[in-house]
């Protein structure tokens, strides 16, 4: 026994060897010491469950530990990847995808398994069916419709009641969310509530302990399937302090931190000597939703003099251009599928931008000529929601619109927008695609108070006539037709023409997209570029994270 585990170290020592010697150059070499630690503005961890995760830090987390059937490749998310699968293929009719494993995937090891075991098709089954249940999962609504099974230890059979395309498709089982593979003899014999401070996965990093509210500590899985990480631990910590973080960065004492999406901040960051920060994205996107059932924005000259009278650039500006970027795409940002760029708004005559002339003649033409007041509720927080709606009131304080800020605490924020209490919302968010943006936006049923499963329509768009012509305006056969189009390319463009009747209407103004900032010492190699990243809660580390000698 002791010879054979004596061969299984020298035989790792050997692996991790090699890796080192393919990711550094000849004019790089690796730290001895190959412990990254990062801190995020957080109190402490919910839960580790990936299938209930939600905050920056505990997604964080679990993005190291799980995999999924597919996976968006780090820093450049755009086309999906396998990863527990190793291929796929689609039924002739579109309902059954077949998914075919990998084989000698290992579950991290637990208590009762000390060498973990293997993953089977059984797993992912089980896993799935865990991730539709509500009772277990925060995404259970991705899964209606979609039933599983496993033919054989190494295949699986997803089947879908009405077919869908592959970009709405894989997106439900990336490693993500719901998507997350979870092991079966683990949760069936500990149990949520120990599996939650207590996660094993198959990825390239293994739970070691937590400290609440102050870490967790993960340490190199040495059986994961894309080569031994070359990290040997992971260490995330708990600070809600800013500053705190920020000196611990200075001193040596973090790696990497989630810093403050502000402007000033981050130049201040940057001017350190061992410090690099490279802003990604696309995160979260801001707009403003305007209310056409209640006065004046029932209007469709003023809801568009509204639009006239905002500069996306200089809102841009005011939350830092490294940071900010203005958006034209009502759905989405680009690269994203379906999501409106610049240009092809231009095209369809659907920006309404930076000019107050205009803005002050429509308001005129509307009955308007010295304007209007307003009052607006926002939310506290500065970054996405207060800072850029005090740029925009000076914005349209300048064509003849008084619009008051009732600042209220986040979380009455929500509840108020959601009870319609607000003429117009803006909204931060972030959402997996077009679809998903579109429905809960846009759909009729998705009004709030009043839709058949009230949401975040907060512009009513459905339910009235958007243009004066005396019939009501909908976009709900074109999100519905475009859920149902198994052909991208056609797909795409029935989400484009959805986003530019709504900014036709004006019922909706893009404003930018908010990048995110974690500063990082110069002697952190990722191992991957940050292109284009979905996961908007932290740079991804990987098994090819390294930390380079100083």
């Amino acid at each position: 026994m002791k010879k054979c585990l004596i061969a299984i170290v020298f035989v790792s020592i050997i692996g991790l060897f090699f890796i080192s010697i393919t990711y550094v150059s000849a004019t790089e070499t690796l730290a001895k010491k190959q412990v990254l630690t990062i801190a995020f503005d957080a109190g402490d961890s919910k839960s580790l469950d990936p299938h209930r995760s939600a905050t920056t830090v505990d997604r964080s987390t679990v993005d190291t530990i799980f995999n999924g059937l597919v996976r968006y490749p780090p820093g450049n998310q755009v086309k999906p990847e396998p990863d527990l699968a190793e291929s796929w293929t689609i039924s002739p009719d579109k309902k059954v995808w077949t998914f075919k494993l990998r084989k000698g995937i290992f579950f991290h090891p637990f208590p009762g398994q000390p060498d973990g075991y293997e993953l089977t098709s059984e797993d992912v089954v089980y896993s799935l069916k865990r991730a539709a249940d509500a009772k277990h999962s925060a995404y259970a609504g991705e899964y209606k419709g979609v039933s599983f099974s496993a033919p054989d230890a190494h295949t699986v059979l997803i089947t879908l009641e009405n077919p869908i395309s592959e970009t709405l498709f894989l997106a439900k089982f990336a490693a993500y969310a719901g998507g997350f593979i979870v092991p079966k003899k683990v949760l069936e014999t500990k149990g949520d509530d120990w599996f939650k401070n207590n996660p094993v996965g198959t990825g390239p990093f293994m739970f070691e302990s937590y400290a609440p509210r102050e870490k967790i500590v993960l340490v190199r899985n040495p059986k994961y399937f894309r080569g031994i990480p070359i990290l040997e631990k992971l260490v995330i910590r708990y600070m809600p302090s800013v500053s705190s973080r920020e000196l611990g960065l200075r001193t040596g004492e973090l790696d990497i931190i989630e810093g403050q999406n502000e402007e000033k901040w981050v130049g201040k960051i940057s001017q350190l000597p061992d410090v690099k920060i490279q802003a990604f994205g696309p995160c979260e996107t801001q707009m403003v939703h305007l209310n056409m059932a209640k006065k004046p924005f029932d209007n469709l000259k003023v809801r568009q003099a509204v639009a006239y009278a905002i500069s996306r650039g200089q809102v841009a500006a005011f939350m830092g251009s490294s940071l900010a970027v203005p958006i034209y795409s009502s759905a989405m940002a680009p690269p994203a599928a379906g999501a409106l760029t610049k240009k092809e708004a231009e095209e369809a005559g659907v920006v309404f931008e930076d000019n107050v002339k205009k803005a002050k003649a429509l308001l005129a033409e509307a009955g308007f000529p010295n304007g209007f007041k307003t009052e607006v509720i926002i939310s506290e927080l500065a970054t996405s929601y207060r800072k850029p709606m005090v740029g925009i009131q000076a914005q349209l304080k300048k064509a003849g619109i008084d619009m008051t800020l009732k600042v209220v605490d986040h979380s009455s924020f929500h509840s108020l927008i959601r009870d319609d209490a607000s003429p117009m919302v803006l909204y931060a968010c972030w959402r997996p695609n077009a679809d998903v943006f579109l429905t809960r936006f846009y759909h009729s049923n998705s009004v709030v108070v009043s839709g058949k499963k009230p949401d975040t329509n907060f512009s009513h768009y459905g339910t009235v006539d958007a243009d004066g012509d005396g019939k009501v305006d909908s976009i709900d056969d074109l999100i519905e037709n475009a859920r149902l189009e198994l052909d991208a390319d056609k797909q795409s463009a029935i989400w484009r023409r959805a986003q530019i009747q709504l900014l036709k209407h004006a019922a909706v103004i893009p404003i930018i997209r908010l990048k995110y900032a974690f500063p990082m010492k110069s002697y952190v190699d990722l191992g991957h570029p940050l292109l284009f990243s979905w996961s908007t809660y932290s740079p991804q580390i990987t098994e090819k994270t390294r930390i380079l000698a100083k």
